[in-house]
């Protein structure tokens, strides 16, 4: 990703075995990265066990909040295109026991209709 797309906002993905080396330390035995994708300093990762979202904060991004998703708590979820003037789709997960959706921008580099998709399987299981 270059430094104008991360100063866009414009999203890209990341290589599935490049994020989970990235992240081993966070994935158990066995749990394997499907699609990865990085919004400036952010991170989403698909596994087949959950969605674990990588949230760098401060100045110098050295304090990471690591949010981990497992799907069965995910009670519904929507994802809204980008538009002519509104240049960033979003996405919208719903938790069981929770009334407000995390939601997440992504700029037009990111396929939303591919983040849809994978949810869908993910969360169908």
């Amino acid at each position: 990703m270059g430094m104008l797309d991360g100063v866009l906002g414009n999203a890209s993905r990341i290589d599935p075995r490049a994020a989970a080396q990235e992240f081993s330390r966070l994935l158990s035995q066995g749990e394997q990265v499907h699609a990865a994708y990085q919004l400036i300093r952010d991170s989403f990762l698909f596994t087949d066990r959950r969605l674990i979202m990588v949230d760098k904060q401060g100045m110098t991004g050295k304090k990471v909040e690591y949010h981990s998703i497992p799907y069965r708590s995910i009670t519904h979820f929507s994802v809204e295109t980008a538009g002519t003037f509104d240049l960033d789709a979003e996405l919208k997960v719903w938790l069981s026991g929770m009334s407000m959706p995390i939601q997440k921008r992504f700029g037009k580099g990111v396929d939303v209709y591919e983040v849809q998709a994978l949810l869908s399987t993910f969360v169908a299981r």
